[in-house]
């Protein structure tokens, strides 16, 4: 089954198997990442919207996702945003010129995308010299213990929903190419993240 059948299919109970994680700890990181972004935003993997109530009024959001369901749903809650377009597109090959963002982001998506690193080098392409490239994720613990759980797990995981709770994004982030500026622990010891990482394209 492809990422876009199984997240068509999940799209109407997305927010509902999430709502508790989203009350607890996702809504106050998200909140604590974006209230403060400011210029032109690329949104990758924008899913059903939940960054978009977080976005200050004058910051130019548009929010890209694979799944035109997924999407759907973020209209809805987009409505009276002026600020804010939505595109189906798929985060590894974004059709935007290079250059054309002041901050681009995932906010736990790369565990979903079939090569993260490519969509991660379209992220560094289409963000400006000088911008930040943000990612807020969930990614394989430095805790043997902990990270050993997460590979006995990624099987069903991957199954159920296509997500992956194993990956090594900081090391995917810098295969990318990208400079990795700031790495912040956020929760279960290191296995939420997030790292502001830059192009090596100079201002």
């Amino acid at each position: 089954m492809s990422i876009i059948t199984k997240y068509n299919r999940i799209s109407y109970v997305y927010d509902l198997m999430e709502s508790a994680v989203e009350f607890l700890k996702f809504g106050k990181w998200r909140r604590m990442v974006l209230s403060d972004m400011d210029g032109r935003v690329l949104d990758m993997g924008v899913g059903t919207g939940k960054n978009l109530k977080y976005y200050p009024g004058d910051c130019n959001v548009v929010g890209v996702d694979i799944s035109p369901k997924m999407l759907e749903h973020a209209k809805k809650k987009s409505q009276g945003m002026d600020n804010v377009s939505l595109l189906v597109m798929d985060g590894e090959h974004l059709a935007f010129r290079d250059d054309s963002f002041d901050n681009v982001l995932t906010t736990f998506v790369l565990c979903s995308l079939p090569e993260p690193i490519d969509a991660l080098k379209e992220m560094g392409r289409v963000c400006k010299p000088g911008g930040s490239v943000i990612n807020l994720e969930h990614m394989r613990s430095s805790n043997a213990l902990v990270a050993f759980i997460e590979d006995v797990l990624n099987p069903i995981s991957t199954f159920i929903m296509g997500v992956n709770i194993n990956r090594r994004t900081v090391e995917n982030i810098k295969k990318a190419g990208l400079e990795v500026l700031d790495e912040r622990n956020l929760g279960l010891g290191d296995v939420f993240r997030l790292v502001r990482s830059r192009s090596e394209k100079q201002p």
